[in-house]
Parts: C-alpha cells; structure tokens; sequence
C-alpha cells in the first residue's frame, strides 16, 4: 500500500534531521582538516561552522532528497554547499587532499557509530529507544553510512576523487583532476538517469555495501534486545 501524503511528510521529517545534522558536520569536518594542515580559506568563509545554514544548499539539500523521496526512487541523493579549500596553501597539498577529502567520509562513519551506540547502550540497560526516537536514530545510521560510501566513490569532485587524485601517481592524478569539471553531471547521468535505462549502478556502488556495513550492526542490536 502507497504511503499516504501524511505518512510520506513523516518519513522526509525524521530523516531531515540526520540528514542536516550530517551534512553539517561532514562539511566543517573538511573545513577543519583543512585549517589543521594549513588553509584557512574555510574558517575566513564562515565555514568550519555547527549553523546548518551555513552549508545547506537549498536545491541539493531540502528539494532533491524531498522529491527523490516522495518519489520512492530507492535513491537518496543530495549535496550541500561545498567547504572552499585551497589545496595549493596546504602544507603539502597532494598529500594533505587525501586527508581534507576523507575527513567528510570519516565524519559521516563517525556519526554512524554514534547513533549505533545511542540505541545500542540504552538497550543493553533496559531502556531500548522506540517509535519516531528510534526512527531518528536508524535513519541517521542509514544517511550517514550511505554519504559516507557515496562520497567515496573516486569520482571527481566526489571526496573520493580528491583521495585517488592525492593517492595515484601524477599522470594518473592529472586526467582524473580534469573530470572534476564534469563530475556533477556524471554523476547525475550515473545514479539518476541510467537507472532509467536498467542499469542501476547506485544500487551495485552504494546500496549493497551499505547493506553489508549494515548487517552486523543490525546483529549487534537485535543481540542487546534480548
């Protein structure tokens, strides 16, 4: 049975809240790694900052994850505001990339854990969250695990471009930096328009490694129910 409009303004409610808190974070996160190996280009933009405002993209944070949504694509896609760096004022800018890229993946894996722990210790002590406490807080696993693995991929500008950009040798490095002025409507055309031709290849690169970081976790918490 279709959700109805109610129940579909529900389902996008508790996940807007994962889903800016981890949006937030997954940006001043690269923000503050930058800082830390020498750009302070984000902390002068305001941008190693907890205020949502600061990094929500209206379209790319609110509209398209809504829509995809009330849509029941299966997909959740969105970005945000991208955090400014300036890799040539890093302190060694190929290789501290791979540390400002990753910090946005790391985060997200961080805030996963989190959220495992805050249903996981509570019901271990006989006060298991329930109803929308624990729809907030498995929603927030669920975004956090799929930003991580999707901003992963070695896609440019994807987090994980910048990491094999800062990882490969330099005439591998190169060509692959120069996607990055495609990179958005690559991935686009990968994950929102060739699903429509059959080839689902969101659900080979994100969902199925999401679903297998998922398993055990989901095993660590039906073990503290009983």
């Amino acid at each position: 049975m279709a959700e109805s409009p109610v129940q579909s303004l529900e389902s996008i409610a508790i996940l807007a809240v994962p889903v800016i808190i981890a949006i937030t974070l997954h940006e001043a996160a690269h923000g503050y790694v930058a800082r830390f190996f020498g750009d302070d280009t984000a902390e002068k933009a305001g941008r190693i900052s907890l205020n949502p405002l600061r990094h929500i993209d209206p379209v790319g944070t609110i509209v398209l994850p809504a829509l995809l949504l009330l849509a029941h694509t299966g997909i959740l896609f969105g970005y945000a505001k991208p955090v400014p760096v300036n890799f040539a004022r890093l302190n060694h800018p190929k290789q501290d990339m791979v540390w400002v890229a990753a910090a946005g993946p790391a985060m997200n894996l961080l805030l996963a854990a989190f959220s495992v722990a805050l249903i996981y210790v509570p019901s271990v002590l006989g006060f298991s969250p329930h109803g929308a406490t624990l729809e907030l807080l498995w929603g927030s696993v669920q975004v956090n695990l799929m930003l991580a693995i999707f901003n992963l991929l070695p896609i440019p500008p994807l987090d994980g471009g910048r990491v094999a950009v800062g990882l490969l040798p330099l005439p591998l490095a190169k060509p692959l930096a120069q996607l990055s002025r495609f990179g958005l409507l690559l991935v686009i055309v990968i994950f929102l328009v060739l699903p429509y031709a059959g080839i689902d290849l969101f659900h080979w690169l994100v969902e199925l490694p999401v679903q297998f970081l998922e398993r055990p976790i989901v095993d660590l918490l039906r073990s503290s129910l009983h």
